[in-house]
């Protein structure tokens, strides 16, 4: 039987078995199976479907979508051709997850991509975002193309790590690498959908980082050889992180001004680095408390030691021999151990309760704005709900004019 306009015959490159369509309307075609016996030819004995189909100028190429019934299909292109038109919409991307992914970790190890504030990608960042790839993102979804990768998908490769014990925090951060994947992507009008978000992570139930309270601290302290007891007394009265503290070098103290810069980070592997970020180059006050600690260091250290806490070979220190050591004494003690993460936070609490505004306490934890500082320490400073209400009455009372009078 010769094909006409509306009767087109095709052959699947997969299994061979011809698949036929027939024209309905502008962009709307009936699909019978391959294996279907008669379609056009003779009595159905499958289930027809209905495909529709845009023409995307820009990707040169169509965009298609099959549904069950010619109303899905009609609604589907009415809405499809609207999206075209505002740029929402692209044909299928061809890019594998896979490939996709091995393309950002090239352009993040070479400074292309960037973080939201415009900061290249730290090597430690990276390396985190390369091993949940490896390990989850690339054996569940890999294989498939970006466009084809959905949000239902994503939420239930979420529900299966979370059902696997991981801590909250771990199953975002496995999520997270997608997540810039997805960004690059659309920043390139790659694709223009993102499966990433509106996702439901499991929440973090678990209570704060510890914040030891100033004689506990001090006590922490006094348990220490004088090596390690320097070491935490810069983490808990300056709040460098670890890196930074590792990296800090004696050109970068100037004990006149009571001033200490911070220019540098460790990574463990890529040695010195920049700091976290562009607000990580920062100046520090050194406290009267840490003063004659560091006085007494920098008497007993040799003159040709570049960095400030180094270990015996003049190196930066070890923070797994520091950990390892400072535990077994505080252990020793009786004491609770702390972390360097801990003992930053512990910092901030200081500064906080001593009077320091939120600004200045943005700027000496290197935070990217100020917002960073209120939400992750906003809960310790004061102003509970009382104290908001008295303040409130009694600027009103100031002001009116019972007050007045």
């Amino acid at each position: 039987m010769p094909k006409t306009p509306n009767d087109t015959n095709w052959r699947n490159p997969r299994n061979k078995h011809p698949k036929r369509a027939r024209t309905l309307e502008t962009g709307i075609y009936l699909r019978h199976s391959s294996r279907c016996k008669g379609g056009f030819d003779g009595p159905c004995d499958c289930h027809p479907t209905y495909q529709a189909q845009v023409h995307s100028a820009k990707d040169r190429k169509p965009v298609r979508k099959t549904f069950r019934t010619l109303a899905e299909a009609r609604r589907w292109r009415h809405t499809a051709k609207e999206r075209l038109r505002k740029g929402e919409l692209s044909a299928p991307s061809s890019v594998l997850l896979r490939d996709a992914a091995e393309q950002w970790i090239r352009d993040a190890e070479a400074g292309i991509v960037r973080t939201r504030s415009g900061e290249t990608y730290k090597p430690s960042a990276i390396r985190g975002y390369e091993a949940a790839l490896r390990r989850y993102l690339i054996p569940e979804l890999g294989n498939l193309r970006l466009s084809a990768i959905t949000r239902k998908l994503v939420q239930e490769l979420v529900d299966k790590l979370a059902r696997t014990e991981m801590a909250p925090a771990t199953v975002a951060n496995s999520i997270a690498p997608l997540r810039v994947i997805y960004r690059q992507a659309i920043d390139r009008e790659q694709i223009h959908s993102n499966p990433t978000e509106r996702l439901r992570l499991p929440r973090d139930r678990r209570s704060r980082e510890r914040i030891a309270e100033p004689r506990e601290a001090e006590a922490l302290l006094g348990a220490l050889d004088e090596r390690h007891r320097l070491i935490w007394a810069f983490a808990l009265y300056t709040g460098l992180r670890k890196g930074e503290l590792q990296a800090l070098k004696w050109q970068n103290i100037d004990l006149e001004a009571g001033i200490l810069k911070v220019e540098h980070s460790l990574d463990p592997k890529a040695g010195l680095v920049a700091p976290k970020s562009e607000s990580g180059r920062r100046r520090v006050p050194i406290p009267e408390v840490l003063s004659p600690e560091l006085v007494a260091h920098m008497a007993r250290q040799s003159e040709d030691t570049e960095f400030v806490l180094a270990n015996t070979k003049g190196k930066p220190f070890n923070a797994s021999n520091v950990y390892r050591v400072s535990h077994r004494l505080w252990g020793t003690a009786g004491l609770t151990p702390l972390g360097f993460h801990e003992a930053r936070h512990t910092y901030a609490s200081f500064m906080i309760a001593a009077g320091v505004n939120a600004k200045a306490l943005s700027t000496y934890m290197g935070h990217s704005s100020i917002t960073v500082t209120i939400d992750r320490y906003g809960h310790l400073m004061p102003g509970n709900e009382k104290e908001a209400a008295k303040l409130l009455d009694a600027f009103v009372g100031k002001h009116s004019s019972a007050g007045a009078s």
